[in-house]
Protein backbone atom coordinates (compact mmCIF):
# COMPACT_ATOMS: atom_id res chain seq x y z
CA UNK A 1 0.00 0.00 0.00
CA UNK A 2 1.57 3.20 -1.21
CA UNK A 3 1.31 5.80 1.59
CA UNK A 4 -0.94 7.94 1.00
CA UNK A 5 -3.03 5.28 0.50
CA UNK A 6 -2.21 4.04 4.43
CA UNK A 7 -2.62 7.02 5.86
CA UNK A 8 -6.15 7.89 3.94
CA UNK A 9 -7.42 3.89 5.06
CA UNK A 10 -6.28 4.74 8.84
CA UNK A 11 -7.81 8.86 8.55
CA UNK A 12 -11.26 7.08 7.32
CA UNK A 13 -10.93 3.90 9.32
CA UNK A 14 -10.68 5.67 12.67
CA UNK A 15 -13.31 8.26 11.13
CA UNK A 16 -16.06 6.04 10.72
CA UNK A 17 -15.34 4.62 14.17
CA UNK A 18 -15.41 7.84 16.09
CA UNK A 19 -18.84 8.62 13.65
CA UNK A 20 -19.98 5.73 15.08
CA UNK A 21 -19.24 6.32 18.73
CA UNK A 22 -20.89 9.44 18.68
CA UNK A 23 -23.89 8.05 16.86
CA UNK A 24 -24.61 6.16 19.66
CA UNK A 25 -23.18 7.50 22.65
CA UNK A 26 -26.76 7.78 24.34
CA UNK A 27 -27.56 4.78 22.51
CA UNK A 28 -28.85 1.28 23.98
CA UNK A 29 -27.29 -0.57 21.68
CA UNK A 30 -24.67 -3.18 23.06
CA UNK A 31 -22.80 -4.15 20.34
CA UNK A 32 -22.34 -0.34 18.79
CA UNK A 33 -21.25 0.58 22.28
CA UNK A 34 -18.98 -2.09 22.62
CA UNK A 35 -17.31 -1.49 19.25
CA UNK A 36 -17.08 2.99 20.12
CA UNK A 37 -15.89 1.18 23.78
CA UNK A 38 -13.14 -0.90 21.96
CA UNK A 39 -12.16 2.44 19.87
CA UNK A 40 -11.63 4.87 22.63
CA UNK A 41 -10.50 2.63 25.27
CA UNK A 42 -8.27 0.53 23.20
CA UNK A 43 -5.78 3.39 22.10
CA UNK A 44 -7.18 3.97 18.43
CA UNK A 45 -8.53 7.29 19.53
CA UNK A 46 -4.86 8.29 20.96
CA UNK A 47 -3.21 6.86 17.85
CA UNK A 48 -5.68 8.66 15.27
CA UNK A 49 -5.40 12.56 17.53
CA UNK A 50 -1.43 11.79 16.81
CA UNK A 51 -1.80 11.41 13.13
CA UNK A 52 -4.38 14.44 13.10
CA UNK A 53 -1.93 16.39 14.95
CA UNK A 54 1.30 15.36 12.41
CA UNK A 55 -0.81 15.98 9.59
CA UNK A 56 -2.13 19.36 10.99
CA UNK A 57 1.87 20.51 11.61
CA UNK A 58 2.57 19.55 8.27
CA UNK A 59 -0.57 21.24 6.76
CA UNK A 60 0.57 25.09 8.74
CA UNK A 61 0.23 27.51 7.27
CA UNK A 62 -2.34 25.93 4.67
CA UNK A 63 -5.55 26.71 5.95
CA UNK A 64 -7.66 25.37 2.98
CA UNK A 65 -5.40 22.18 3.48
CA UNK A 66 -6.15 22.13 7.41
CA UNK A 67 -10.27 22.63 6.37
CA UNK A 68 -9.59 19.86 3.98
CA UNK A 69 -8.61 17.31 7.14
CA UNK A 70 -11.46 18.21 9.44
CA UNK A 71 -14.19 18.30 6.27
CA UNK A 72 -12.76 14.70 5.36
CA UNK A 73 -14.07 13.85 8.87
CA UNK A 74 -17.86 14.37 8.45
CA UNK A 75 -17.70 13.09 4.46
CA UNK A 76 -14.52 11.19 2.79
CA UNK A 77 -16.14 10.56 0.11
CA UNK A 78 -16.40 14.44 -1.09
CA UNK A 79 -12.85 15.35 0.75
CA UNK A 80 -11.10 11.79 -0.05
CA UNK A 81 -9.16 13.37 -3.24
CA UNK A 82 -8.69 16.27 -2.16
CA UNK A 83 -7.13 15.64 1.35
CA UNK A 84 -4.81 12.88 -1.28
CA UNK A 85 -3.67 15.81 -3.15
CA UNK A 86 -2.80 17.97 0.03
CA UNK A 87 -1.14 15.46 1.46
CA UNK A 88 0.54 14.67 -1.55
CA UNK A 89 2.12 18.58 -1.87
CA UNK A 90 2.38 18.87 1.99
CA UNK A 91 5.05 15.68 1.27
CA UNK A 92 3.21 13.45 4.46
CA UNK A 93 3.87 10.15 1.97
CA UNK A 94 7.88 11.09 2.64
CA UNK A 95 6.88 11.73 6.33
CA UNK A 96 8.51 8.69 7.94
CA UNK A 97 6.77 10.31 11.59
CA UNK A 98 3.07 10.14 9.87
CA UNK A 99 3.75 6.96 8.19
CA UNK A 100 4.81 5.27 11.83
CA UNK A 101 1.69 7.37 13.27
CA UNK A 102 -0.92 5.76 10.15
CA UNK A 103 0.72 2.23 11.08
CA UNK A 104 0.07 2.25 14.18
CA UNK A 105 -3.80 3.32 13.98
CA UNK A 106 -4.42 0.93 11.85
CA UNK A 107 -2.64 -1.75 14.01
CA UNK A 108 -5.45 -0.74 16.70
CA UNK A 109 -8.25 -0.51 14.55
CA UNK A 110 -7.78 -3.94 12.54
CA UNK A 111 -5.08 -6.08 14.96
CA UNK A 112 -5.98 -8.91 13.56
CA UNK A 113 -5.87 -7.93 9.69
CA UNK A 114 -2.10 -5.60 10.54
CA UNK A 115 -0.57 -8.84 12.08
CA UNK A 116 -0.75 -10.32 8.54
CA UNK A 117 -0.19 -7.34 6.29
CA UNK A 118 2.45 -5.81 7.66
CA UNK A 119 4.70 -8.85 7.33
CA UNK A 120 5.85 -7.56 4.26
CA UNK A 121 6.54 -3.90 3.21
CA UNK A 122 7.53 -4.13 -0.86
CA UNK A 123 7.68 -1.08 -2.55
CA UNK A 124 8.96 -1.02 -6.28
CA UNK A 125 10.79 1.85 -7.64
CA UNK A 126 10.86 0.66 -11.42
CA UNK A 127 9.09 -1.35 -13.61
CA UNK A 128 8.94 -5.13 -12.07
CA UNK A 129 8.37 -8.29 -14.27
CA UNK A 130 7.48 -11.51 -12.11
CA UNK A 131 7.49 -10.43 -8.80
CA UNK A 132 5.87 -12.35 -5.54
CA UNK A 133 5.81 -11.80 -2.23
CA UNK A 134 4.37 -13.94 0.13
CA UNK A 135 5.86 -17.78 2.62
CA UNK A 136 6.31 -21.00 0.60
CA UNK A 137 5.88 -19.80 -2.82
CA UNK A 138 7.34 -21.21 -6.17
CA UNK A 139 6.84 -19.20 -9.20
CA UNK A 140 8.87 -19.90 -12.75
CA UNK A 141 9.10 -16.94 -15.08
CA UNK A 142 9.95 -17.00 -19.12
CA UNK A 143 10.63 -13.64 -20.60
CA UNK A 144 11.16 -13.01 -24.29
Amino acid sequence: MDPITLIITALSGAASNAVLSSAVAGAASSVSSGVCQAFAQGGAQDAYNTLKDLINRKFAGQPKAQMVLEEYETDPETYEVPLKKKLAEAGADKDEEIIQAAEKLLEQLQPEESATTSKYKVEFQAEVKGAQVGDRNTQQNTFN
